[in-house]
C-alpha cells in the first residue's frame, strides 16, 4: 500500500523491500525556496538496527502491512544472543518466536510471563512493543543509608532480570521499582 510520506507518523510501519521499518521520530525540515525535505529515524524491526532516511515532500513510501497482537513471553531457547524467544497469544495460544537480533536491547526487560504486544506482517513476529514502564525487584545493592531519605543521591542496584538501574539511596534488597522502557531509568518505588 503506496502513501504520502508526508503523512507518516511516529509509530507508522513502512516496507522497503523485504524490510519493515518502524518510524521512531518524523521530522518535517523546511528549505528557503522549494518544498522541503522529510527526515525519518527508523528501525529494522527485524534487525533492531536504527538508521535515518530522508525524503522529499510528498514522495511515496510503501506502508507495511502489519498487525499487532497481544502476547505473553513465555520462554528462551539457548542463552545466546542470537536464541529464539517464545511467545504465545493467550487468546488463540498460537505460538510465535523472535530471534535475539529482533529485539535487541528490549532482551533486558523480558521476564516470565510479560505480557507484550507483537508486531506481525504476513504470520510472522517481526518485533514487540514493551509496556512504557515495568516492575521489577531489586535482588543486590549497596547499603542504604539510615534516615536518607533524599531522593536526588543514587547507587547501582541490580534488579531481578539483571538490569543494572541507579535507584535511590534509601531503597534495600527485596523492594520494587518501576523502570522506564524506552530509557532503562528508574521512575519510582513500587509498595
Amino acid at each position: 500500500m503506496a502513501g504520502n510520506v508526508n503523512e507518516l507518523r511516529n509509530g507508522a510501519f513502512i516496507k522497503e523491500g523485504k524490510d519493515i521499518f518502524l518510524v521512531v521520530t518524523y521530522e518535517h525540515m523546511k528549505t528557503g525556496r522549494g518544498s522541503g525535505n522529510i527526515k525519518l529515524k527508523v528501525r529494522n524491526v527485524r534487525t533492531g538496527s536504527v538508521v535515518e532516511k530522508s525524503f522529499i515532500t510528498g514522495a511515496r513510501v510503501d506502508e507495511a502491512d502489519v498487525e499487532k497482537k497481544k502476547a505473553q513471553f513465555l520462554y528462551r531457547d539457548g542463552d545466546s544472543p542470537a536464541g529464539e524467544f517464545n511467545f504465545m497469544d493467550p487468546v488463540s495460544f498460537e505460538q510465535f518466536s523472535l530471534g535475539g537480533q529482533a529485539l535487541g536491547e528490549q532482551i533486558k526487560y523480558l521476564k516470565d510471563g510479560l505480557d507484550v504486544v507483537l508486531i506481525i506482517s504476513d504470520g510472522e513476529a517481526l518485533g514487540m512493543e514493551l509496556p512504557m514502564s515495568l516492575v521489577y525487584e531489586i535482588t543486590e545493592t549497596g547499603p542504604g543509608e539510615r534516615g536518607n531519605t533524599v531522593s536526588n543521591v543514587f547507587k547501582e542496584a541490580t534488579l531481578e532480570n539483571g538490569l543494572v538501574v541507579k535507584v535511590p539511596m534509601f531503597m534495600k534488597i527485596g523492594e520494587k521499582v518501576k523502570v522506564d522502557t524506552r530509557s532503562g531509568e528508574y521512575v519510582e518505588r513500587v509498595k
